[in-house]
């Protein structure tokens, strides 16, 4: 019996050892469970809004980085069709500035740029958006130097007096082939640069070279990025500590003005610059506080009210998702209204191509009704000689010479007969006249079509060819037009010579080549000898479109016809053919 109450004594110490413990195992287990709960919440959501945060700052930062190239691609243009406005150009040749000023100060309200100047031939302002300007010379300034030695507009960055950057594009201004200024318009950036001070972070842009020439802070100008932000005082042991203590889940990108921040760069597709922002991580900081302050309440009262706070979680983020939704659903109507705009402007491009392609066949048209009276006149002032010719014989009694000049009219009756249709060939773009050719029988050809007009001249005509033939496969008929035009040229530009001379050398080698020299005094406009309706004769004496009528012919047989001035003075025309081979013609005769 005693026994047996002692065994009950111990069963309830032991009960009652449970009962004691029991809680406090339980309590001590809930708080560690709710430890380690909340640190993992903590770790989680900043890692959560910390992402959600970059990704803020990474699409603040592309678009910030469009509106940037926006500005500078919209204001690119502007040197562009301001260094052809023709009262820009009258006015730097007549040296009269008096409306430039107001002109240019139009402009600038129209397009939005943040100056425009006008320089003369000299480096001096004639003409400026800010009238204080006027007079100043650049003539040292990178945006006048590099102007004059290209002829594409140049971009310059230049320290502002103010403290800032000034983002100038500037073109040359050319007239005849002469430089008479440059103009100058400055991009507006400090706009932009003002419109991201509106904002919490802070944002800088580097040039190639590291160096910050646009940003929120005015303190950064001019610094590379390190340097920049070691301009702020460092934080004190105290401050160190608080942001050791509050940044203790996730360590900071760096420290702006004692905080911690989350650094984000960008690239800049223009002469490698880049953008850098820098976010705080207060908002973060509060959210994930605010989470964690509802998981404490949560933990502390009842389940009832936990699964009230879950619930309440769950409709945070199904709103939060409808939002998102929504804002895509926006999205994709803005793409759809996007894409049917471009294929409404790829439609409006195709009816100007077909426009612009309608008018190179009229501009065509008009070379070969013009081209006719200019190719023409060779045979027929050859025919009146020999007309003549043949009265005089006839009057003489000597009918069988006469007889002789007939069939050299006939025969230039017959070549024009095959100029008119290899000018028709030629508005066609035609090959069914080609043949293998001897270069040098086209060449004897088109000398006998000018032997009346040079010997009237008295030119001196140098003449050297291989006694080999130079075979090329072409339209003999065209090829001599060529030939003529050349030496027509060439007597045109020997005119006013006291001595004329012309030089006429044929070689081959890889390919046949074809040397037309005067010594004339050359050329002053080589890019535009080529171009239809542009002469250096008198207005009624030429059409302009002798050489450009040569040029296309040339480059319907492969070949291509060039022109430079010679050192010693005059011109040289360069014609080169590739040579004839019986296997690609026969190869060309199969495919046909």
């Amino acid at each position: 019996m005693a026994e047996r109450e002692i065994f009950d004594g111990e069963s309830d110490r032991r009960a009652t050892l449970r009962a004691r413990w029991m809680p406090r195992v339980v309590i001590a287990v809930l708080l560690a469970a709710a430890v380690g709960a909340i640190f993992y919440t903590n770790h989680w959501l900043t890692e959560r809004f910390s992402e959600n945060t970059r990704v803020r700052a990474e699409l603040r930062s592309a678009l910030y980085t469009g509106n940037l190239m926006s500005e500078l691609q919209r204001t690119s243009v502007v040197p562009l069709l301001l260094a052809r406005d023709p009262a820009l150009i009258s006015s730097l040749s007549g040296q009269d500035f008096s409306t430039i000023s107001a002109r240019l100060i139009s402009a600038q309200k129209d397009i939005g740029a943040a100056s425009i100047r006008l320089l003369d031939g000299s480096g001096r302002t004639m003409g400026a958006t800010d009238r204080q300007l006027l007079g100043t010379s650049y003539v040292l300034a990178p945006f006048y130097v590099e102007a004059l030695r290209t002829n594409d507009t140049v971009f310059t960055v230049t320290p502002s007096p103010s403290g800032g950057h000034e983002f100038n594009f500037s073109r040359a201004i050319v007239s005849e082939g002469r430089s008479l200024g440059v103009i100058v318009v400055g991009a507006d950036l400090g706009r932009l640069e003002r419109s991201w001070a509106g904002i919490s972070d802070a944002v800088a842009v580097t040039d190639s070279g590291g160096q910050i020439i646009l940003t929120t802070e005015p303190r950064w100008r001019g610094l590379p990025l390190e340097e920049a932000l070691a301009v702020r005082s460092a934080p004190s042991a105290i401050e160190r500590a608080f942001q050791v203590t509050a940044d203790w889940s996730r360590p900071a990108d760096a420290y702006l003005r004692g905080k911690a921040v989350m650094r984000t760069e960008a690239k800049i597709p223009f002469r490698g610059w880049r953008m850098i922002s820098f976010t705080t991580y207060d908002s973060t900081r509060d959210r994930v506080n605010a989470y964690l302050a509802l998981e404490i309440m949560g933990l502390a009262m009842a389940l009832a009210i936990g699964f009230y706070i879950l619930s309440r979680r769950a409709r945070s983020m199904t709103h939060r998702y409808m939002r998102e939704s929504a804002d895509l659903r926006a999205l994709n109507a803005r793409l759809t209204r996007e894409i049917a705009e471009r294929e409404r402007v790829q439609r409006e491009l195709r009816v100007a191509e077909q426009t612009v392609q309608q008018s190179s066949k009229l501009a065509a048209l008009g070379e070969m009704s013009a081209g006719i009276s200019h190719e023409l006149n060779q045979p027929l002032a050859a025919m009146k000689t020999y007309l003549a010719g043949s009265r005089l014989l006839l009057e003489r009694g000597r009918p069988d010479e006469a007889l002789s000049s007939f069939q050299r009219v006939d025969d230039l009756l017959d070549r024009m007969g095959a100029i008119t249709r290899q000018l028709k060939s030629y508005a066609r773009k035609g090959g069914e006249a080609f043949e293998p050719v001897d270069l040098r029988m086209a060449l004897s050809g088109a000398l006998t079509m000018m032997e009346s007009q040079l010997r009237n001249r008295r030119v001196r005509l140098q003449r050297r060819q291989p006694r080999d033939p130079v075979m090329v496969y072409c339209d003999r008929i065209r090829l001599e037009q060529v030939i003529i035009n050349l030496i027509r040229n060439a007597m045109d530009a020997t005119r006013d010579q006291r001595d004329p001379s012309i030089a006429i050398t044929m070689e081959s080698g890889s390919h046949a080549h074809l040397s037309v020299s005067d010594n004339g005094p050359g050329v002053a406009d080589l890019e535009k000898l080529f171009e239809p309706f542009w002469t250096t004769k008198a207005p009624g004496e030429g059409t302009g479109l002798g050489m450009a009528i040569s040029s296309g012919i040339v480059s319907d047989f492969g070949g291509r016809l060039t022109a430079h001035n010679a050192e010693g003075g005059g011109a040289v025309f360069d014609l080169v053919l590739p040579l004839y081979e019986p296997r690609l013609d026969s190869r060309r005769t199969a495919a046909e």
